[in-house]
């Protein structure tokens, strides 16, 4: 039976429900197609309309076998920290998410912290299960406090959702003795397996930690799966990360998502959370119906995300991706999508963007055959306002497109690189060069392993002309962005009447440092000018025509931590854009000498990356 405290916010709730389906503004692009729109979207949580809570977070929904949409969120008492009062809130639309009935309360925090829903359907019985996780609650807006008593619960419902059983204790059957840290169940859907042998086994994805007495020691991303409904569950499929005597760890995979692909195989991406490795997604695959992973987790350098929960879901010709594309902050909720089973994503260029808006948590159901229902975490001012229910078709998703042109890369065994936006041959020094408009103009290379410098001594060198007065005007981007994030860029700054160049390096667990060079001018003459970047010695240096005009000291890591890029004309981002001409772009994973640097003819043959940019060749 729900609690005094329950009821009057189920009873406060319902007066408030019409407010809080106020319809919000329809991203550009989005089309009506007869009586149902391709896309529309309401505010479902938010604290100013469902009485009782100062935030809500942590989405997750489900598609119950009735057709019912389950929309689960932590409502917070007290504030926005995340162990705080906290309870697990439950909103239900019986008409696909067009409109929705109050909230509901299906496990009160008391004072606790009751968070992390992780739904599952089983699809045979059409029970609902519901993973969640418990922890001591705060007072304050602090984190829980290492080693955190997190321990996983369950709960079912066998009436749609409209009530719930009381919750069991799931430790002894998910939880390691080892896992003795930090617990998450999900936060997002789980699966239940419709192929192949496993057929009708529940899999959920869960991340957790081990103390050794000190420190935290190790992380481990997990899958928990259950062959009987739900009324026992086991361990499966493990990858564990040792941590280091200084912090240090390769990755940490958590917050995993699932989707069956269409040879029966479990693709598992997660988000990765502060590992030496590039990246901040991840992604592992289970051959065995979540019983064991084929091969440890992979980052993905060039997925471009913040460090963030995503979503996964399975559509009949394709798989999507809830996730911001914004590398660096939580912010342009978009849909990416895989024709290949999560082997490849599509770049930021080609995803589908909800909002520009702030935006974080996320998840996905099938509302119908060609229909999705989108919960996530936006607002205009911070990702946490509230939390919007988006419906969209399938054919409202940016159509597939082909390969980009391309021009060539002449370093040794590169591939060719993209050329985005329209970019066009134009007069250069030696033959030809590429013009960027400054709109949607750039270069992008695709990842290789031999892009990223780390802690090498380097040297990066471009021809450019130009004539803008304003804007950024970023010339070569290499690594991450943001003022926390390993990267070496290059750009023009005509408004502050310079030319700068730029490192931000990491050493072990926490050090990070920035260093930065410029000119005195902005070079934006109209004619073609040499600029080169040079690390060498624990030195910045940057020259322009051959002439040292400033120098920093810098050393550390530029590629670690972070999504790793490379786009000649762009910002990582595609928050600005160059405009103007670049020529004969190269970058050698050493320091040329001075007399190197001042000729301009210097050999390219042992270059990292090496564009001539004189000429694109269009797709076949």
């Amino acid at each position: 039976m729900p609690s005094s405290r329950a009821r009057l916010r189920s009873t406060l709730t319902a007066v408030f429900t019409a407010a809080a389906l106020l319809a919000l503004p329809t991203p550009a692009g989005a089309r009506s197609s007869g009586a149902a729109p391709e896309f529309e979207q309401q505010i479902l949580f938010k604290a100013d309309r469902d009485p009782g809570y100062a935030c809500f977070r942590i989405p997750a929904v489900v598609r119950t076998t009735a057709g019912t949409l389950l929309a689960f969120a932590e409502g917070r008492v007290l504030n926005c920290g995340d162990a705080t009062d906290i309870d697990i809130v439950l909103k239900r639309s019986t008409d696909g998410g067009r409109t929705w009935g109050p909230l509901q309360v299906v496990s009160e925090g008391a004072g606790d912290t009751h968070g992390n829903p992780a739904p599952v359907v089983d699809r045979e019985t059409g029970r609902i299960l519901l993973a969640e996780t418990y922890n001591t609650g705060r007072t304050d807006s602090g984190s829980c406090t290492v080693p955190c008593d997190r321990t996983p619960h369950l709960q079912y419902s066998d009436d749609d959702g409209v009530t719930w059983s009381a919750p069991r204790d799931l430790s002894a059957e998910a939880m390691p003795s080892t896992w003795n840290s930090w617990y998450a169940t999900g936060p997002v859907h789980g699966i239940q397996l419709a192929r192949g042998r496993y057929a009708g086994r529940l899999v959920l994805g869960v991340n957790a930690e081990t103390w050794d007495g000190t420190q935290v020691s190790a992380n481990h991303a997990a899958l928990v799966v259950s062959d009987d409904g739900g009324e026992h569950w086991r361990v499966g499929a493990t990858d564990s990360w040792p941590i280091a005597a200084d912090g240090t760890f390769r990755q940490k995979p958590s917050e995993v998502t699932l989707a069956e692909r269409a040879d029966g195989t479990v693709l598992v991406s997660g988000r990765e959370q502060d590992g030496t490795d590039l990246g901040h997604r991840t992604q592992a695959v289970s051959l065995d119906g979540g019983d064991s992973f084929a091969s440890p987790f992979t980052a993905l350098p060039d997925l471009y995300a913040p460090q963030v929960q995503c979503a996964l879901l399975d559509l009949a010709d394709r798989l999507l991706l809830s996730c911001p594309g914004d590398p660096d902050r939580r912010r342009t909720m978009m849909i990416r999508s895989s024709y290949d089973g999560g082997r490849t994503w599509d770049s930021v260029d080609r995803g589908t963007v909800v909002t520009t808006d702030w935006s974080g948590y996320s998840d996905m159901a099938a509302i119908g055959q060609d229909t999705v229902g989108l919960l996530y975490e936006g607002g205009a001012v911070d990702a946490r306002d509230e939390i919007r229910f988006a419906r969209f078709t399938e054919d409202w998703l940016t159509p597939r497109r082909g390969a980009d042109p391309t021009t060539p890369d002449r370093a040794p065994l590169a591939p060719e690189a993209a050329v985005l936006g329209g970019a066009r041959e134009t007069t250069g020094v030696h033959d030809g060069a590429l013009e960027f408009d400054g709109v949607d103009d750039a270069v992008r290379l695709p990842y290789r392993a031999e892009l990223p410098l780390g802690a090498k001594d380097f040297t990066a060198s471009l021809w450019f002309r130009y004539t803008a007065v304003g804007g950024e005007q970023p010339l070569l981007w290499m690594g991450g962005i943001g003022t926390g994030q390993p990267q070496v860029w290059l750009r023009g700054e005509p408004a502050s009447g310079r030319l700068r160049g730029l490192i931000t390096v990491r050493d072990g667990a926490t050090a990070l440092r920035t260093a930065s060079v410029s000119t005195d001018g902005a070079y934006n003459d109209g004619r073609w000018h040499h600029a080169t970047l040079r690390r060498g010695g624990g030195r910045l240096t940057l020259f322009v025509d051959g002439t040292a005009l400033s120098t920093a000291d810098v050393s550390g890591s530029v590629s670690r931590n972070s999504p790793f890029g490379v786009h000649i004309g762009q910002r990582m981002d595609g928050r600005a854009f160059f405009t103007g001409a670049v020529d004969d772009v190269r970058v050698w994973d050493r320091a040329l000498t001075d007399e190197e640097i001042a000729d301009a003819s210097t050999s390219a043959w042992d270059t990292v990356l090496w564009l001539p940019m004189d000429r694109v060749d269009e797709s076949r």
